[in-house]
């Protein structure tokens, strides 16, 4: 039995639902499994049904192959129960409701319990849950998911750990991360360790520099009192790109069971070399903010002007940090990553730079500084593009980058899982391998909360603009050692636009 906290809200009818359905319509869901949605609305079983599946905007473009009565099948799985004015209340009606639930659907007292609520309220709902006796595994196993963020700062991601851990056991939490759950994500893990033609390479000796993006093409939209609560480097950077990073960074595991390999993100991630010093923290770090611009005719307005946004913020929407990783694999190799809103294009890749051969007998052939590149694509058009120099037909040695690619489109016979599919189903069968760990949580905060205490309190800190519909301040390319740029790219893999058009 899934019991989700918070149904009443947004992201169940947009993310949670649709993902099962998904799952029933594959055929992935026991016969036994139902819903039990939990919230503050005051709601029958049918006007729930109604609200997240029979009438719901989210499901038709996915649900046009079902017919009325599979559709009809699953939103009967669909139960829900009113809480009444407070998360933080006696949970007695709704053991009982679980209760009846269990014994008439034969749920064998499996449950999974999905906080899709503020973190301010997982606290108060553990215990609520844990004072029912709903969290002994006696009879049956029982799981918590919590959504992000998890924490503001270290401090408070310590604070929750250490309320959750009072009611629940720490192999009990799943903190969700659903870039975790995307198959390019996933595919970071099996590039690097079974294929033989990466796997030597992934270290010093060969690999220049590495360089995440990830791009969002609108803006804060409706969310603006959120954001400018948290900005670009909480929202996105801590939590997501962090994870990336440590799948990058990681050493081999000695298997894929799920602790093996988030005990290798754990070390990765604290092998990050903190930064301190204002000196350091001045040159290696940029904040920006997108200011109103015209695109395509239209007038895009500038962060401080979006509702919900302080005229005066200083919340960056683009952030952008290079840092070092401090063991053998990855001595001196400088790690460039960046998130950004209202950028060109909406993208998330990895960039693995290699270094060029030592001897080139090529050199002034036009291949000097044209590196060899492995880029994976987590989205969109997703997918992995490799750069190598080939000759250009004709006389002498004329050199230019030629693509080698990989698309998951091209896989007709496949069905991909979405991210919260995927996470979900894991979450059913005990697989903890793509969600984060309390360890791994406070040290992705004890590598971020210097930059943001710099950010705020540091003497002379600048916030720079930049226009919407462009790749950041003009200065973002001042991060890069030498003469590297960032790689700007397209919607599709393999476009190497170099350029955006903002009027």
């Amino acid at each position: 039995m899934l019991i989700i906290f918070g149904a009443s809200g947004d992201l169940t009818a947009r993310k949670l639902v649709p993902a099962l359905s998904n799952l029933f319509r594959e055929g992935h869901l026991p016969d036994n499994f139902v819903v039990l949605g939990a919230s503050r609305s005051d709601l029958s079983d049918e006007a729930f049904r109604k609200k997240v599946v029979l009438e719901s905007g989210f499901l038709k473009e996915r649900d046009l192959d079902q017919t009325k009565s599979r559709v009809k099948a699953f939103s009967e799985k669909i139960f829900y129960a009113d809480l009444g004015k407070d998360y933080d209340t006696d949970y007695g009606k709704l053991a009982q409701r679980i209760g009846e639930l269990d014994t008439k659907h034969n749920t064998e007292q499996n449950y999974i319990f999905y906080l899709s609520t503020p973190p301010s309220l997982y606290e108060a709902i553990a215990k609520n849950i844990s004072d029912q006796g709903l969290a002994n595994e006696k009879v049956g196993w029982k799981r918590l998911i919590v959504e992000k963020p998890f924490g503001y700062s270290l401090e408070s991601a310590k604070a929750l750990n250490e309320g959750l851990h009072r009611y629940f056991k720490e192999s009990q939490i799943y903190r969700i991360d659903h870039y975790l759950g995307k198959e390019t994500v996933q595919n970071l893990l099996v590039t690097r360790f079974a294929n033989s033609i990466f796997e030597p390479l992934w270290n010093r000796n060969y690999i220049h520099h590495v360089e995440i993006t990830n791009a969002e093409s609108g803006g804060v939209e409706k969310r603006g009192g959120y954001y400018d609560k948290s900005g670009a480097l909480r929202d996105m950077f801590q939590s997501h790109l962090l994870q990336i990073v440590a799948l990058v960074v990681m050493e081999p595991p000695l298997s894929a069971n799920a602790d093996e390999i988030r005990n290798e993100k754990l070390k990765a991630l604290k092998s990050l070399r903190i930064m301190n010093d204002h000196e350091t923290l001045h040159r290696n770090t940029i904040r920006a903010q997108y200011v109103s611009s015209i695109i395509d005719g239209k007038k895009i307005p500038g962060y401080r002007e979006e509702e919900g946004v302080d005229p005066e913020s200083t919340t960056e929407t683009y952030a952008a940090v290079k840092f070092f990783v401090d063991n053998w694999r990855w001595a001196d190799v400088p790690f460039y990553v960046r998130t950004a809103k209202r950028m060109p294009t909406k993208v998330t890749e990895v960039v693995i730079h290699f270094k060029s051969p030592h001897h080139q007998i090529f050199k002034n052939s036009g291949m000097d500084s044209k590196d060899n590149k492995l880029i994976i694509r987590i989205q969109p058009d997703e997918g992995i593009l490799i750069k190598f120099g080939v000759k250009v037909p004709g006389q002498g040695f004329i050199v230019e980058r030629a693509n080698l690619d990989f698309y998951y489109s091209s896989l007709t016979e496949t069905h991909v899982m979405q991210a919260y599919e995927r996470l979900l189903l894991d979450a059913m069968q005990g697989d903890a391998t793509l969600y984060a760990r309390a360890d791994e949580v406070e040290a992705a905060w004890a590598f971020v909360d210097p930059i943001l205490n710099y950010w705020k309190n540091g003497e002379g800190v600048k916030i720079y603009g930049y226009s919407a519909g462009v790749w950041g301040p003009a200065n973002a390319d001042d991060l890069l050692e030498g003469n590297s740029i960032w790689r700007n790219p397209g919607e599709n893999l393999a476009d190497d636009p170099g350029f955006c058009v903002i009027s």
